[in-house]
């Protein structure tokens, strides 16, 4: 069954009145009921705030990396493990054909159900599971390959095992050597960029958002109850951490966002997976196209952008 959020309650009611019409066989109600149904859903989704955005990238039915990956990719492989502790099941790499297009694709997975969420720990890598991506990364590199990561985490797994294996340094291993990884990258957040779990395959030539995605430092809810100690701020934290694709692109930390079907991923899946391939697919073909330390010369350029500003000069009394 479908999941609503509390700003889709109208569109449950269109789309129940429209199942019944259709058991009772009533064909011209089901074509002005659809009608409705369509008004609704642009009214609903051109008017969306920063809150329900949030609510969208975490919406129980939205595509995973998984999706993904099984909507986009001919003849996947499995990569498993990194070779010194275990497979972490949170991150998923796969080698593959996308449009006859050779490559890679490593993903954040979150998982469906109560026993998929465990066994992915919901999406929260531990730093085996970065190992892991970089080990892979690093494959793809000596074949020249050219590598698609898919963020969607709310964050690092900060349990006392990850800490004890280097949960830190995995991180930061992988922001060091994805920045010179000498092979095309593109990054998309599907879904939920949450803090250094979402860095860590963050680094790319092309980093993108998914119209409906978030990328922060910190969940809304942890900075309404650092800032202001109340969970009910959370619409306000929202709001003040400018999370969300537009507020990100302007400030210069994204470089594209890709337009994901109006109604949301979660009820398009298909036409979000051709966004994303498409997507993928012309950044390839424009990265390729530079010289390979042009190309590199650009993302270092990119990333010492990073937090740049200036000050105002402000006018003499």
């Amino acid at each position: 069954m479908a999941t609503y959020l509390p700003f889709e309650e109208k569109l449950k009611e269109i789309e129940d009145e429209i199942a019944a019409a259709k058991v009772r066989g009533d064909t011209e109600a089901v074509a002005i009921l659809e009608k409705d149904l369509e008004k609704e859903l642009a009214k609903v989704y051109k008017n969306l705030s920063d809150y329900q955005k949030l609510q969208l990238a975490r919406h129980p039915d939205r595509p995973y990396a998984l999706d993904y990956i099984r909507l986009l990719m001919e003849d996947p492989i499995e990569i498993h493990g990194e070779r010194t502790f275990r497979d972490d099941a949170a991150i998923i790499c796969y080698l593959g054909y996308i449009e006859g297009q050779k490559c890679l694709v490593i993903g954040e997975q979150k998982g469906r159900g109560t026993k998929n969420k465990l066994k992915r720990n919901f999406g929260m890598p531990h730093p085996e599971g970065y190992r892991k991506a970089l080990r892979a990364a690093k494959l793809a590199e000596k074949f020249d390959l050219p590598i698609l990561m898919l963020i969607d985490t709310p964050g690092a797994y900060p349990g006392l095992g990850a800490e004890e294996r280097g949960q830190s340094e995995a991180i930061a291993r992988n922001l060091l050597e994805l920045s010179r990884l000498d092979t095309v990258t593109v990054s998309v957040v599907i879904g939920e960029g949450g803090s250094g779990g979402a860095l860590a395959i963050g680094v790319a030539d092309r980093l993108a958002m998914m119209r409906y995605s978030v990328f922060s430092v910190i969940s809304p809810e942890g900075c309404a109850a650092i800032l202001w100690n109340d969970p009910a701020k959370v619409e306000q934290a929202t709001k003040a951490l400018k999370i969300t694709p537009d507020a990100l692109k302007e400030m210069q930390l994204i470089d594209d966002i890709i337009d994901e079907p109006l109604i949301g991923a979660h009820r398009d899946k298909e036409g979000a997976a051709e966004a994303v391939k498409t997507y993928f697919l012309e950044s390839v073909k424009s990265l390729r196209e530079l010289p390979a330390q042009e190309r590199m010369a650009n993302r270092y350029e990119k990333m010492m952008g990073f937090g740049a500003f200036a000050e105002s000069q402000k006018a003499d009394a």
